[in-house]
């Protein structure tokens, strides 16, 4: 990785590989990749570009040095928090949550309040083994704004995100595996590779029906089961009421193709 430097550009970097998978990487490792407000609209920027590049299929979302991300830099908490959180265009979460594309989320060390609201923002997540989940909102009079408060408990179920909100204890990594919110647990050495590994799993799908089917995932979780599976049912009909005999017909090929190959690993 490269050395924390004052230059915004350094602090957020974006590299774009040719296998379709790029990387972000929240680079301020000696402040253990605390946001400054720059830093928000970086990363804001960088989740916006590469979702409007075509040659870009998945995101690895990481952090650079002993953290994920710490936080917010409450040295310019002021100026953070009193900034236009109504701004989409400048909000990296709310960027997040656009992208059509998938990210993966590749945790070490810890990932605390504003760095938590980002992790959960990813659509998968892979972390090192005694990565520290902390929402430290009600330890410091701060509230939430990027979802903590919403969406943890749509993961872990309430009980559980109470517990880890209101008395700000860590949420360990493993125990974040058993309640579904992470997807791998790895050691540190393997943290990338795990991430690169699902990425590019993902990339051997059909690209248009991988950004179709997390839009539905993520659009559905946003009703109840019923309207979902509406929801499901509606998106299904004009995707094959769109095809025309010649994309069926490669659809049929390809099906044929794949089934006459050996099964690819398991993850």
């Amino acid at each position: 990785m490269a050395p924390s430097s004052s230059s915004s550009e350094e602090l957020m970097l974006v590299n774009r590989e040719p296998t379709g998978v790029a990387f972000v990487t929240i680079n301020r490792p000696k402040q253990l990749n605390s946001l400054t407000r720059t830093m928000m609209v970086d990363l804001a920027r960088a989740f916006k570009s590469l979702d409007a590049d075509d040659s870009v299929r998945v995101i690895v979302l990481t952090g650079s040095g002993r953290a994920f991300c710490s936080g917010v830099d409450l040295t310019a908490a002021e100026e953070v928090f009193k900034g236009d959180v109504k701004d989409v265009d400048t909000d990296p979460v709310a960027q997040m949550e656009r992208c059509r594309k998938p990210i993966i989320g590749a945790i070490g060390g810890f990932a605390v309040t504003a760095g938590f609201e980002i992790a959960l923002a990813c659509d998968m997540l892979v972390a090192v083994k005694g990565t520290k989940f902390i929402d430290t909102h009600a330890r410091f009079g701060i509230f939430p704004s990027w979802g903590l408060s919403q969406k943890l408990s749509r993961v872990i179920g309430p009980n559980k995100a109470r517990e880890v909100s209101l008395t700000a204890m860590p949420l360990t990594a493993e125990q974040a595996e058993r309640l579904g919110f992470v997807n791998h647990v790895v050691e540190g050495s393997e943290l990338l590779k795990k991430a690169r590994e699902v990425a590019e799993a993902i990339i051997k799908n059909n690209q248009d029906l991988v950004l179709r089917y997390k839009s539905v995932i993520n659009d559905g979780l946003k009703l109840d089961l019923g309207h979902a599976l509406a929801l499901e049912k509606e998106r299904a009909h004009n995707y094959y009421d769109g095809m025309t005999k010649e994309q069926f017909k490669k659809m049929q090929e390809f099906i044929a193709g794949r089934s006459s190959k050996k099964p690819s690993p398991k993850l």
